[in-house]
């Protein structure tokens, strides 16, 4: 991806650095977004849909781990870490949680430039999608909302976690085991109950007739998918 046209998203409290880097940036082509706390990035995020975000860790409100767990939750935009934090074990934590690259403050221009372009060509090419419309089932993933007809529908964690998963790969059939492992851990893939249980749940609240189900699709014997157009399909 080219300097010209893309959209950096800047998420720091500090101003003179939102200002070194909107500067700096600038002068290469970059369209440039900022925000002063992990909210309010969170949302520009949502609004915005930015190619590439740069983040510190240190916020007032949200910690920066946890703004890039919720990012990736529905986004796939390279994020780089631009922090104080120069220990490994926090280098380690950032990129466990998705993070693409850490730069430590202070920094020089060119190696973030650097970092931005290799940041990118590892990106993966994506479509940012944060809220899905399903005939009246919408799913916001940026804000963690579901509704139905418009009304807020309220889930359990793992019912959300389900959903999200589904949601992430609509269209695609997601394997009992995958569900199993990604949400409750490796040691329960065999436990297929768990998951007729929760489906179950799930399925009284977003559907308008459960035993003939229109958005949550069994694939008898593999597992369950999030049909991108309502249908009827076996409830098992």
């Amino acid at each position: 991806m080219t300097a010209n046209g893309a959209r950096v998203l800047i998420i720091d409290d500090e101003l003179p650095i939102r200002r070194l880097l909107k500067v700096a940036l600038a002068a290469y082509g970059y369209e440039l977004a900022e925000a002063s706390s992990g909210q309010e990035g969170l949302q520009q995020a949502a609004v915005l849909h930015p190619d590439l975000i740069i983040l510190d860790l240190g916020l007032p409100d949200v910690d920066g781990l946890e703004v890039i767990k919720r990012l990736r939750e529905w986004s796939q935009a390279p994020i780089i870490i631009l922090s104080v934090r120069e220990q490994e074990s926090e280098k380690i934590k950032a990129l466990d949680a998705g993070a693409d690259d850490y730069v430590t403050k202070p920094f020089s221009m060119g190696e973030l430039l650097a970092r931005m372009r290799v940041a990118w060509r590892h990106a993966a090419k994506t479509t940012d999608e944060p809220v899905l419309s399903l005939g009246e089932l919408t799913i916001d993933l940026a804000h963690r909302l579901v509704k139905m007809k418009g009304r807020e529908v309220k889930l359990t964690p793992i019912e959300y976690e389900i959903l999200k998963n589904l949601a992430l790969h609509a269209g695609r059939v997601l394997t009992h085991h995958h569900l199993l492992r990604t949400i409750w851990g490796p040691e329960y893939e065999e436990e297929t109950h768990y998951l007729r249980v929760y489906i179950g749940q799930l399925r009284r609240k977003i559907e308008p007739d459960p035993a003939n189900p229109r958005y949550i699709i069994t694939e008898p014997g593999v597992g369950y998918r999030l049909a991108v157009k309502e249908e009827g399909a076996n409830p098992c």
